[in-house]
């Protein structure tokens, strides 16, 4: 456990969130796909921790994490000023491995998913492709941090205020195509329906080898209370076997993802 403090707290957009704290032991060893355990500071009785996914780190100790107000915790988060400081567990959980120089990566991030994938654009030795989607305009965020990362960006949302009118998976058939002939490895994170739509598709067209961070609600953060279960392929009589996705992820292959049924 690490003491942090709050170095900026700032309404990245609507209700979405930028916190940055200065913890230089968390990020010399945070790795794309890792999440940090906040312990929120004035959260009264309210004593279980908080998982963020890990935006960003810098060479100067900085810590990013975004987040959307959804609850009590977040929105306590949200009005913490500079200066104050939090408990912080981590990097925890299984982190994304980075492409190899020959493959091309494409990140699918529905929603705030594209924080918890940013540091993998920034660090990947190849700049690939960002399919993002959305329900609407207002919940695309950090498309143009990918942009700027090298990375081509290409959006969708439900309502088709921005980019494609529809799924952000409906986006991969036609890139597969403009892209064919080159060795591409699939990432994903976001709700889990397009997870596992992500994972039925790259499981169907050869991508097994994908990697999706299945996020999950947690509690404990260290794999002893099993909150955070998913399901995942094995062999065994019914096929699946439950997965904490707190230590054995939340990064899985596609292959790993139990689809059938779900």
């Amino acid at each position: 456990m690490t003491t942090g403090e709050i170095v900026s707290n700032t309404i990245l957009k609507d209700s979405y969130y930028k916190a940055e704290f200065f913890v230089p032991d968390i990020c010399a060893e945070t790795q794309p796909g890792q999440f940090v355990h906040v312990k929120i500071a004035n959260l009264r009785d309210r004593i279980l921790r908080r998982p963020f996914s890990i935006s960003d780190v810098s060479g100067k100790g900085i810590l990013t994490v975004i987040y959307k107000v959804v609850g009590e915790g977040t929105e306590v988060l949200a009005g913490l000023p500079a200066g104050t400081v939090c408990d912080l567990m981590g990097p925890l959980g299984k982190p994304f491995s980075l492409p190899l120089q020959n493959e091309l990566p494409v990140i699918v991030a529905g929603g705030y998913g594209s924080a918890a994938t940013y540091l993998l654009a920034k660090r990947s030795p190849v700049k690939g492709v960002l399919l993002l989607g959305a329900r609407s305009e207002a919940d695309l965020i950090l498309s143009e941090k990918f942009a700027a990362a090298g990375f081509d960006v290409r959006l969708a949302t439900q309502d088709g205020s921005q980019g494609h009118k529809g799924l952000v998976t409906e986006l991969i058939p036609p890139l597969l195509k403009e892209k064919a002939g080159q060795k591409i490895r699939f990432y994903g994170c976001g709700p889990t329906p397009m997870l596992i739509a992500l994972a039925k598709m790259l499981q169907q067209n050869g991508f097994g080898d994908g990697e999706i961070s299945l996020d999950h609600l947690m509690c404990c953060g260290v794999g002893a209370c099993f909150a955070c279960v998913v399901k995942i392929k094995a062999d065994n009589e019914d096929g699946w076997r439950y997965a904490r996705t707190c230590k054995e992820g939340p990064v899985f292959t596609a292959d790993d993802v139990y689809t059938d049924g779900e």
